[in-house]
């Protein structure tokens, strides 16, 4: 092939590229000031975040008490400066809005005033991870290597900035912890104190999804949505209740799909492999080809 004729091909494919016709629902046209969100720095805010949050295992590992409110008065100053910024972004995208700025440094603000309230919900997290799993043998263990503390830190953060009505970020960093550890929770999710996920890879938790407190799942567990109702014109009905509601103390095992907006009662144990789509009673036991009995005995790992 001559080099002329290459030339005419790759500007052929250049014009079809260019074609506003092919790039419906493709194609995000930057506005001046408006970028889209940067995942480079949005993975700089989180670790930020989960420095600040556990000091000393994320960050600078060289923090001392006698300097701690040094080093955070430093990452808190770099934080909402990044944060705003990407908020800013996002906004952008979102919407046109001349107060866009001013609006990003509040919503970073009020942010940042919530870190002291989601570090007292991970505490429980790491203390209910640390108690549901006899292999773990400290504190340090958890934090360093379980991948539910890294996903669900990522998911506190996340639905925070959506409870501020940040678009677009939350979900960025909730996709960032499914790359990192195949967990994958909706910033949507409502989720209570003392939850944790053994072993973790697999698990889907859906936007609607509200689950209590001290619950717990193991790996590949699906809390998942059927197939939602269609409008009159044959589009998707979405914004309605399509997730399950777990109430306190629910175990889920592993690799069991529950489906719809049904409710897990109060020490419900789901067993492994097993596929629910109806509400459960309290205490009640679901188990894999028996019928439903009510438990009589706590189930331990």
């Amino acid at each position: 092939m001559s080099a002329d004729s290459t030339i005419a091909r790759l500007g052929d494919v250049i014009r079809e590229l260019s074609k506003e016709s092919s790039l419906k629902g493709l194609f995000h046209e930057h506005r001046d000031g408006y970028p889209l969100p940067s995942g480079k720095v949005l993975n700089e805010i989180i670790e930020l975040c989960r420095s600040l949050l556990f000091p000393g295992y994320f960050g600078n590992s060289n923090v001392s008490i006698s300097t701690l409110q040094y080093h955070i008065g430093v990452e808190i100053e770099r934080l909402h400066a990044l944060l705003s910024d990407q908020i800013q972004a996002g906004l952008g995208y979102d919407e046109c809005c001349e107060c866009t700025r001013q609006r990003s440094q509040e919503l970073a603000s009020r942010f940042i005033s919530a870190l002291p309230a989601m570090r007292q919900v991970l505490a429980t997290d790491v203390e209910a991870a640390f108690n549901g799993d006899p292999a773990a043998e400290n504190f340090n263990e958890i934090i360093c290597c379980y991948p539910v503390i890294r996903a669900v830190t990522n998911y506190r953060i996340a639905h925070e900035l959506l409870s501020l009505g940040v678009p677009l970020i939350p979900r960025i960093i909730t996709e960032m912890a499914h790359s990192e550890t195949g967990i994958d929770i909706h910033p949507a999710a409502q989720i209570g104190h003392h939850f944790t996920i053994d072993h973790g890879t697999g698990v889907v938790i859906g936007a609607t999804c509200i689950i209590g407190n001290h619950v717990k799942l193991y790996q590949g567990v699906t809390l998942g949505a059927k197939s939602f109702p269609l409008d009159e014109n044959g589009n998707p009905i979405k914004g309605i209740p399509r997730h399950p509601i777990l109430e306190d103390n629910v175990i889920v095992y592993s690799n069991a799909t529950i489906l719809g907006r049904i409710t897990l009662a109060k020490n419900t144990v789901v067993g492994g492999n097993v596929w629910v789509t109806e509400s459960t009673r309290p205490g009640e036991q679901i188990l894999q080809a028996r019928k439903r009995e009510d438990r009589t005995s706590p189930q331990k790992k």
